[in-house]
């Protein structure tokens, strides 16, 4: 796949630059900063783009807002975005306006090279990829703990599974259930937590940014 690297951190840069290159990856570009990171997206159309949330020169959310404006002008292009802590609002940014071909990992992932490259294979598919750390966190600190209540354990196993973004299938294998099973959960969780049931919503993202809201 085609991919653009932004990160400041040139030993971390030039890490997943050389890692993807050994992989049989075309890293496109690797840039410094975010600043210019949209118009290079446009320019050399990239399959996903790999980008640190905090960039120069403020270091606060210059990756996240070049990530949004890539996302309003490119909706095909994959985003990974890396963090080096758990950033609940950001997250709920990046996810609000449609979560496929999203992915949001903390940084430590990156060391983990089998997950992180699984990651972007299914980033490119057009899958949601969530860290599993993130996914915990923001579940414990839910505030909606009176639909929460509502979850049996083996519920709140299957949605914590597909928060990470995995399928069904992907969550039959983890949680060693039929699929048919997870499908059931599935359901029953989408009902608890008061999910429409319309075509005008995708009730597995509404259920991931049900926790990333809280």
């Amino acid at each position: 796949m085609r991919v653009i690297i932004a990160e400041d951190s040139t030993l971390l840069r030039e890490g997943l630059a050389r890692l993807l290159a050994e992989e049989g990856h075309e890293v496109v570009a690797a840039l410094g900063d975010a600043l210019t990171l949209p118009d290079a997206v446009d320019a050399l159309t990239p399959d996903v783009v790999v980008v640190d949330i905090r960039m120069p020169p403020t270091h606060t959310d210059e990756g996240l807002r070049a990530a949004l404006e890539i996302r309003g002008r490119r909706p095909s292009t994959g985003i990974l975005v890396l963090s080096q802590h758990v950033e609940r609002r950001y997250a709920t940014q990046l996810l609000a306006g449609g979560a496929e071909g999203i992915g949001y990992l903390l940084k430590d992932r990156v060391a983990q090279v089998d997950e992180f490259l699984d990651a972007l294979e299914r980033i490119r598919a057009g899958s949601t990829v969530i860290d599993p750390d993130v996914v915990r966190q923001l579940v414990g600190r839910s505030s909606h703990t009176d639909l929460l209540g509502r979850l049996t354990p083996r519920e709140r196993d299957v949605l914590e599974v597909l928060a990470q973004g995995h399928t069904n299938a992907g969550i039959a294998e983890r949680l060693h259930l039929s699929l048919s099973a997870v499908e059931k959960h599935l359901n029953t969780v989408f009902d608890k937590l008061d999910l429409p049931r319309t075509a005008a919503h995708n009730r597995r993202i509404l259920a991931v940014l049900r926790y990333l809201e809280a």
